[in-house]
């Protein structure tokens, strides 16, 4: 296995390895381009969040700052927003399904997979996988609601 494989299968790695150093290189020059540019300019903005976070829907909305390692390692569906300040830690596959959002100054941790609907609470720190129509909050986060779609 590679290093990259071993990262994002979870085992023990060499993050010093050349080509994770070139992947989390690239990563920063785009989250320095996503944080920083102007508001009105969105455009280029998303742009530059398609290129970071490739396997995601284009509904995907991330108010900056916004922080991850590598960016390919994030995986989602369609309507998820992340407030001000969150951080991925996606050394190891980090999932959303549809309709997510993720308050201001949370992190999600490396492996979680978070179901439709779910909502999570400013300041959370996601340290594990939650079901569909759930709200999570706190460090770690736990289920605080379920969410009633009927």
């Amino acid at each position: 296995m590679t290093e990259k494989e071993k990262m994002i299968a979870g085992k023990l790695y060499k993050p010093s390895n050349e080509e994770l150093s070139k992947d989390r290189y690239n990563a920063r020059l785009l989250l320095n381009t996503i944080n920083t540019l102007s508001p009105k300019e969105e455009k280029k903005r998303n742009i530059a969040i398609q290129q970071l976070i490739e396997n995601i829907d284009n509904s995907l909305y991330i108010e900056p700052p916004f922080f991850c390692e590598y960016g390919y390692n994030i995986i989602g569906g369609k309507n998820i927003y992340m407030n001000f300040n969150c951080c991925i830690l996606d050394i190891s596959t980090v999932t959303f399904g549809d309709n997510v959002w993720v308050g201001g100054n949370s992190t999600i941790c490396p492996g979680v997979t978070l179901g439709n609907n779910v909502v999570v609470g400013a300041g959370s720190v996601v340290t594990k996988s939650f079901p569909d129509n759930v709200v999570i909050a706190g460090n770690p986060a736990k289920i605080i609601k379920t969410i009633d779609n009927s």
